[in-house]
């Protein structure tokens, strides 16, 4: 059984994580592009970001009539399932019913996918999630940051920060992003991948 929050009494419709890691040295690097979503869903919608019980900072918003959830955990990215077993619990959501908003090396720079369920990609927030929730149906809006150079400059290429050519392009795409969360909210996964991917 759903246990519902505390507040409200009922569960989000949806709760969405935007993963990255936290303090002002992280701010706008490739990394934390899932937080600069969430981020830009709370201004869309008159909300702010508030610290709570979770190691989260998170705000709920309604859209459409329906409840949304947002949340940035304040975990470091390897530990981001920390923040998200609690958040569910406290929004009382399913797997099915949460949106991981996160970074992906596998895709193009500022590309976008949507994406239900499934594989990890080597992503570690993606990866502490699964093992705290012990299951990967979570849905992700996946935003691409490209791949480094070189193979062994992964860790360094995740923390750098875009170029002004990548950082106007990567604006546009955090928008669409946020765009897409709120279809997943109104329409589902499903027509969302139809319209995103």
């Amino acid at each position: 059984m759903l246990r519902r929050d505390r507040r409200t009494g009922t569960p989000a419709d949806v709760l969405v994580v935007g993963l990255g890691n936290p303090g002002d040295a992280y701010a706008r690097t490739r990394h934390n592009v899932g937080s600069d979503v969430v981020e830009i869903l709370a201004a869309r919608h008159g909300a702010r970001l508030r610290k709570g019980k979770e190691r989260a900072l998170a705000a709920e918003v309604v859209v459409g009539g329906r409840r949304l959830a947002l949340a940035v955990p304040l975990t470091f990215m390897n530990e981001s399932g920390q923040a998200v077993g609690a958040l569910v619990r406290r929004y009382g959501v399913e797997p099915e019913r949460l949106v991981v908003v996160h970074d992906e090396l596998d895709l193009p720079t500022a590309a976008l996918r949507v994406k239900a369920g499934g594989g990890l990609a080597g992503h570690n927030g993606l990866r502490s999630i699964k093992a705290h929730l012990h299951s990967d149906a979570f849905a992700r809006v996946r935003i691409g940051i490209g791949k480094p150079g070189s193979a062994d400059r992964g860790a360094d290429h995740v923390l750098d920060r875009f170029g002004r050519r990548e950082r106007d392009e990567i604006d546009v795409t955090l928008e669409r992003a946020a765009d897409a969360v709120e279809a997943i909210l109104a329409e589902g996964v499903d027509a969302a991948m139809n319209r995103f991917n």
